[in-house]
């Protein structure tokens, strides 16, 4: 099921909503329960086959958890809890995204002809790391002992089940164990509406709008130099509006319930360096890289060169983490190359005069955009080849068109441009703050206005009546 569907808008997310509130008058516990089920069935509706695999792995982290904060156990047996489960977890999420990659490039090298064909449960990414840095959280001693019906829920919460934010159990289950989230806040409910609003506006008319021109350049086998900057371009805005409309959408529906997602997405296309981008892009996935591999590597603390290494061992498993595929290791590989510049030039240029500040900051900029722009051409490329033909032709002026297909193409870009750079986000327009759980006080008398609600409104019904079907978010894959 999606968010942007109409089954979800008028069926499935008023009925959860009602039955979440109807039985906290009656029960702490019970809406809870409710709730949980309903991202069950949530997720059991496009994904039925893989509810017990979902239901195994709960069950199984649930467990090694207890372990690690109820059973007394010694140093060495805590240690053989954790990389039990956190094997166990890797194997899960390695049989069922990479077997079918291992296999093809074994055929390749040994000239074999194995088959291996295994369905990728969706959201099957994001449920793994949450619980692997519960696990690791557990081991440390961070973690209380939480009922099983409020882990359930943790790890199955339907606004993030399918494409994250990846959630973190000392922010989420302390907001399930409160009674004052079980009643409606008419403000919240009010607040989420208006940014699923915005969420679905973004998500249906704004990157579904420019896939078209997308697709056109990829897909096609010569693209020329006009062609594939508007592709490549227009993928950039796609994926912007895709995965931002979805955060939006899934911090909108978690507000109606009285629970606030963290921000996972923050004007990454302002960033003035690469690492500034990671930590505007993919918020959640960037902090569990960086607190659950790149730290326990060693992080920077053995030296530059060990730092660099460390560098590219994250981010080539970030790659991998968004697909089995070469593509994604090249991805990876890049924005690891861009990190290690960006130290290095760091720790080079410590300092630089006030009198150059803003040039710089502006040449970073742009820097930073191209480089994320030419990483994306392999991101969204089926195969390297196809990437490197589409790099290629962007870089061969002599192959220009500019036909009339091409000046509207331009246009059309040059506005999602604008939107990227010059309009305030949504978290920005809503005054959402996740951390103090606050949201819409940024408007006179923490209410909002009615003018921005008829807004909401039109951006509301623009976004309904731009659902298109099987219009999945690009995400799910991964």
């Amino acid at each position: 099921m999606l968010f942007n569907s109409y089954p979800f808008i008028l069926l499935f997310l008023p009925v959860v909503l009602a039955g979440y509130f109807w039985l906290g008058r009656r029960s702490n516990l019970t809406p809870v329960i409710w709730l949980a089920l309903a991202s069950l069935a949530f997720y059991a509706i496009g994904n039925w086959q893989f509810v017990a695999l979902l239901l195994i792995s709960i069950a199984f982290n649930y467990g090694i958890g207890h372990l690690l904060i109820v059973a007394q156990l010694g140093a060495s047996q805590r240690k053989v809890a954790l990389a039990l489960g956190v094997t166990g977890d890797l194997l899960m999420l390695g049989i069922f995204k990479y077997a079918g990659f291992a296999a093809d490039n074994l055929n390749a090298l040994l000239g074999t002809h194995a088959a291996v064909h295994i369905l990728l449960p969706v959201g099957i990414s994001f449920y793994t790391f949450t619980q692997i840095a519960f696990l690791v959280d557990a081991y440390r001693g961070q973690v209380a002992a939480y009922a099983l019906p409020h882990y359930a829920l943790f790890v199955t919460y339907f606004p993030h089940l399918i494409a994250g934010p990846i959630l973190h159990h000392k922010d989420m289950i302390p907001q399930f164990e409160r009674e004052e989230s079980k009643h409606p806040d008419a403000h919240l409910i009010l607040c989420g509406v208006i940014i699923f609003a915005i969420g679905l506006f973004k998500k249906t008319c704004l990157a579904d709008g420019i896939q078209p021109l997308v697709a056109l350049a990829f897909e096609a086998r010569f693209p020329s130099f006009d062609q594939a900057w508007l592709g490549a371009l227009a993928y950039t805005f796609q994926l912007y509006f895709d995965f931002s409309g979805y955060s939006d959408m899934a911090i909108g529906i978690s507000l109606m319930f009285g629970i606030f997602l963290p921000i996972n997405f923050n004007s990454p296309y302002k960033a003035t360096s690469i690492v500034e981008f990671w930590r505007r892009w993919h918020m959640t996935l960037s902090q569990f890289l960086r607190d659950y591999l790149y730290i326990p590597l060693g992080g920077n603390r053995h030296g530059r060169v060990l730092r660099y290494v460390n560098l590219m061992i994250t981010m080539l498993l970030g790659g991998l983490w968004h697909g089995a595929a070469w593509t994604f290791v090249v991805w990876g590989a890049l924005h690891g190359a861009y990190l290690c510049i960006n130290h290095a030039f760091n720790a080079l240029v410590p300092n630089i005069p006030s009198a150059l500040a803003r040039p710089v900051r502006i040449a970073g900029a742009v820097l930073t955009f191209l480089a994320v722009v030419v990483a994306w051409v392999f991101f969204r490329a089926e195969r390297v080849d196809w990437a490197l033909r589409m790099l290629t032709a962007m870089t061969d002026p002599s192959t220009i068109v500019s036909g009339r297909e091409e000046i509207a193409a331009l246009v059309q870009v040059s506005i999602y441009a604008a939107l990227v750079w010059f309009a305030p986000n949504t978290q920005g327009i809503m005054g959402y703050d996740h951390a103090n759980r606050r949201v819409g006080e940024d408007f006179r008398g923490g209410r909002l206005r009615p003018l921005f609600l008829y807004g909401a409104s039109l951006v509301l019904a623009f976004g309904i009546l731009g659902i298109q079907s099987h219009s999945e978010f690009i995400y799910f894959r991964f």
